[in-house]
C-alpha cells in the first residue's frame, strides 16, 4: 500500500510539470533549467522503478505467506520458523487476538485439573462412606473386611488404568484420552449412588478407581505439553492442590449429607469436564509427533503465542520431528531394544523411587482411614469429623503453599525438606502412642499436632512432585510408556498401603505402623538426594536431551 502512494505521488509531480506550465504571460518567471527538469524527470523515473520493485517483493512476500500452510500439508519435515507471519502461522483463529497464552494455558490445564479433582473425590469418598455403612440401621451391613475391600477396590484397577492411558494417550491423543476417561468416571458414580447391596458399590469403586489411574499419567503429560516452562510448575502443582481438594469437598459433604447423595453430587464433575475439553485444543506436541504439524502449529500458537521462546521450543519440536522422518522405520526388536535407552531407564527408576517413597509414606492411609487414625492417634478427646476437616483443610492450605513454592524453589530441594519432616512427623507419632500405650491422657494436642506436621510436609514435596516430573522427565515418543509404568507402580503401592493399613494397626500395632511409614520416608529421600535431578525452568527437550546424553545434573 505505502509503496503504491510512493509511485502515484511521483506520477503526480511529473505530470504537474509537464502538463500544467504557466501561461500567465504578465507575469515575470525565469527560464526553466532544461538540466534541472532532466535531472528531476530521471529521479521520478527511478521512483517509479523502485516503488515497482517494492511492490513486487510484497507481492511475493504475501504469496510465500500464503503458501506456507499448503507447503506444511505436503510436508512432514523440519521448518523454518525465522521470517514466519503471525497470520501464516494461524491463519483463521481469531482466539489468539481476544486471549493471551497464559489464559489459553490455564482453561487447557483447568480442564484435566478439573479431572484430578474428581479423583481426589474417589480418594476420600471411602472415609465418609465407611462410617455411614458401619451404622446401625445401615442398608448395607459392612465389617472391617468389607470396609478393607470397598477402601481397597478403587486403588486395584489403578494400576492397570495407568498402563491402558499409556496406550490411549498416545494412540488417540491427550485430549481424546480425556474425553474417553469422563465416560467411565460418570458411571461409576452413578452406581454407587445407586446401589443398594455390597456389588453395585464395589462395581462403582472399581470404575472411579480405574479412572484415577487413567488420569494419572494423561495429567500431568498434557499439562507440560501445553505450558510454557514458566507456568508449568505451578500447574502441575494444582494436580496434587486439586487431589487435596477434592478429598475436602467429599468429606465436607459426606459429614452431612448421606453417602448416596455424595456420589449424586460427583456425577457433575465429569460432565463440567467435557465442557472444558470441548473448547481447548489437542496437545500439539502430540500432534506434531503424529505428522499433522499444521494441527500442532496451530495448537501450539494458540497456547503459547508468537514470543522469542515459544518460537524456538516450537522449531525444536518440529527439528526433532525432521530427524524422526529422515530415520529408518525400526524392526520390532529394534524397539524394543530402544526402551533400554537411558533417556527412558534412567527417569524411570527415579520416578519408581520418588511414587514409592511418597505412597509408603502412608500419604493414602491417611486420606482413606482418616477417621479411623485419628480415633487411634488423638483418642476420645476430640470430635474426630471436626479433625478430620481441619486436616483436609490443611491439606488443601499446603497445596496452595507447594503451587507457589514449587513455580519459586527448584524441586530438589522441596523433596528433600518435605521428606525430612514426613519422616520426623511418623516418627514422633510413633514415640508418643509408645510411651502412652494407648492410656487416655491430657496431651492429645501432640499426636494431632504430629499428624497436622505429616500433612503439611508432605504435601509441599513428597505429593506434588512426582506427579510433576512424571510430566516432565520422559522423551516425547515413550511419555505415554514411561508415565504409564511409573503411574503403574504408584497404584500398585497404593492399593498394597490401603489393603494392608488396617491389618497393620491391628495386628502390628499402630506404634510399628506409623514407624515403618516414617522409616520409608526417611530412607527413600536419602536415595533421591543422590539421584534426582533439578528440572525447574527446563524446557521438555531441554530435560530429554541432558538424559540422552548422560549430562543430567542433580543441582
Amino acid at each position: 500500500m505505502g509503496e503504491d502512494r510512493n509511485e502515484n505521488e511521483g506520477d503526480v509531480t511529473v505530470e504537474d510539470k509537464d502538463t500544467n506550465p504557466r501561461t500567465d504571460e504578465s507575469l515575470e518567471t525565469p527560464e526553466p533549467d532544461p538540466e534541472d527538469n532532466m535531472q528531476k524527470q530521471m529521479n521520478a523515473a527511478v521512483n517509479k522503478e523502485t516503488a515497482m520493485k517494492y511492490a513486487d517483493n510484497a507481492i511475493r512476500q504475501r504469496e510465500n505467506e500464503k503458501t506456507y500452510i499448503q507447503n506444511i500439508k505436503n510436508s512432514n519435515s523440519g521448518l523454518s520458523l525465522g521470517d514466519l507471519k503471525e497470520d501464516a502461522l494461524l491463519a483463521d483463529s481469531k482466539t489468539v487476538t481476544r486471549f493471551s497464552p497464559a489464559w489459553n494455558q490455564t482453561l487447557a490445564s483447568t480442564a484435566a485439573i478439573l479431572m484430578t479433582f474428581t479423583a481426589g473425590l474417589t480418594s476420600g469418598y471411602s472415609a465418609i462412606l465407611l462410617p455411614q455403612l458401619k451404622e446401625s440401621g445401615s442398608s448395607i451391613p459392612c465389617d472391617e473386611s468389607t470396609a478393607s475391600w470397598i477402601a481397597a477396590m478403587a486403588a486395584l484397577p489403578m494400576a492397570p488404568g495407568c498402563l491402558i492411558c499409556g496406550w490411549l494417550m498416545e494412540k488417540f491423543g491427550r485430549r481424546n484420552a480425556h474425553y474417553m476417561v469422563c465416560a467411565p468416571f460418570l458411571l461409576g458414580w452413578i452406581l454407587i449412588a445407586c446401589a443398594n447391596n455390597l456389588a453395585l458399590i464395589l462395581l462403582g469403586r472399581f470404575f472411579t478407581g480405574m479412572c484415577v489411574g487413567l488420569i494419572g499419567p494423561l495429567g500431568p503429560v498434557f499439562i507440560s505439553e501445553t505450558c510454557s516452562p514458566q507456568l508449568r510448575g505451578i500447574f502441575l502443582a494444582a494436580i496434587s492442590l486439586a487431589i487435596a481438594v477434592g478429598i475436602l469437598v467429599s468429606h465436607l459433604i459426606g459429614t452431612w449429607v448421606h453417602w448416596q447423595w455424595t456420589a449424586i453430587i460427583c456425577c457433575i464433575f465429569p460432565i463440567l469436564s467435557v465442557i472444558l475439553l470441548s473448547v481447548i485444543p489437542e496437545s500439539p506436541t502430540w500432534l506434531i509427533s503424529k505428522g499433522q504439524i499444521e494441527d500442532g502449529v496451530k495448537a501450539f500458537s494458540w497456547l503459547r503465542g508468537y514470543g522469542d521462546e515459544a518460537r524456538s521450543e516450537l522449531k525444536a519440536i518440529i527439528d526433532k520431528r525432521k530427524a524422526a522422518d529422515l530415520e529408518p522405520t525400526p524392526t520390532l526388536r529394534e524397539k524394543i531394544n530402544s526402551l533400554k535407552s537411558p533417556e527412558l531407564m534412567k527417569p524411570l527408576f527415579i520416578m519408581i523411587v520418588f511414587f514409592v517413597t511418597c505412597q509408603f509414606s502412608g500419604v493414602n492411609t491417611v486420606a482413606f482411614y482418616s477417621i479411623e487414625i485419628i480415633e487411634k492417634a488423638v483418642g476420645k478427646g476430640i470430635d474426630h469429623y471436626v479433625a478430620m476437616l481441619a486436616i483436609d483443610s490443611l491439606r488443601t492450605v499446603m497445596s496452595v503453599v507447594a503451587c507457589v513454592t514449587c513455580k519459586k524453589y527448584g524441586r530438589r530441594p522441596l523433596c528433600l525438606i518435605s521428606g525430612l519432616f514426613t519422616a520426623i512427623s511418623m516418627v514422633g507419632l510413633s514415640m508418643f502412642l509408645y510411651w502412652t500405650d494407648g492410656k487416655p491422657t491430657n496431651l492429645t494436642w501432640i499426636p494431632l499436632s504430629c499428624l497436622m506436621g505429616y500433612i503439611c510436609a508432605i504435601s509441599i514435596g513428597l505429593v506434588p512432585l512426582p506427579w510433576m516430573m512424571c510430566g516432565e522427565v520422559f522423551p516425547t515418543r515413550v511419555r505415554g510408556l514411561g508415565s504409564g509404568i511409573s503411574s503403574a507402580t504408584t497404584f500398585v503401592s497404593f492399593f498394597i498401603v490401603v489393603k494392608t493399613a488396617p491389618g497393620m494397626m491391628t495386628d502390628l500395632g499402630e506404634v510399628f505402623t506409623f514407624l515403618l511409614y516414617g522409616t520409608i520416608a526417611l530412607i527413600g529421600t536419602g536415595i533421591l538426594y543422590f539421584i534426582l535431578p533439578e528440572t525447574k525452568g527446563k524446557s521438555l527437550q531441554e530435560i530429554e536431551d541432558r538424559f540422552k546424553s548422560g549430562k543430567i545434573s542433580i543441582a
